[in-house]
C-alpha cells in the first residue's frame, strides 16, 4: 500500500508520538448491514469485512474497549473478531495529524482493493 501520508507527516522525531491506526477484522455477517452496503458498493464478497480506525491507546487495548462497550464502534463490539497487525503495525507509533490522515487513506485503499469497509472517517 501507498503510504505517502505517512512520509509527509513524520518528518519530526519519533519521541511523544503515540497514535495508532489499526484494523479489525470484522464476521462476515457485518457484511449484511446495511450501512456498510451503501458505504462499500464496488465490494468484493470473497475479501474480509474490516474495521478501520485511530486510538491514543494501543491497539489491543482499544480492540478490547469496543468489545466492553466503552467508547465502543457498535459493528466492532457486534462484529469484532480480531485485530489484523500485518495491516497496520508497521506504521504505528505516528502524530496524531499522520494518523488521522492514514486511517482515511487506508480505509481508503481497502475498499479500491475490495474489502468491506466501515469506520477509517
Amino acid at each position: 500500500m501507498r503510504r505517502r501520508t505517512f512520509q509527509k507527516l513524520k518528518v519530526v522525531g519519533e519521541k511523544g508520538f503515540h497514535h495508532h491506526v489499526y484494523v479489525v477484522l470484522l464476521d462476515p455477517k457485518a457484511a449484511k448491514e446495511r450501512k456498510l452496503i451503501v458505504a462499500n458498493p464496488y465490494r468484493d464478497k470473497t475479501k474480509p469485512c474490516v474495521y478501520v480506525g485511530l486510538t491514543g491507546l494501543s491497539p489491543e487495548e482499544r480492540f478490547q474497549n469496543h468489545k466492553m462497550g466503552v467508547k465502543a464502534a457498535s459493528i466492532v463490539r457486534r462484529f469484532g473478531v480480531r485485530l489484523l497487525p500485518e495491516l497496520f503495525e508497521y506504521l504505528n507509533p505516528m502524530p496524531f495529524e499522520a494518523a488521522a490522515a492514514m486511517e482515511a487513506e487506508m480505509a481508503q485503499e481497502l475498499r479500491e482493493a475490495g474489502y468491506t469497509v466501515a469506520g477509517g472517517t
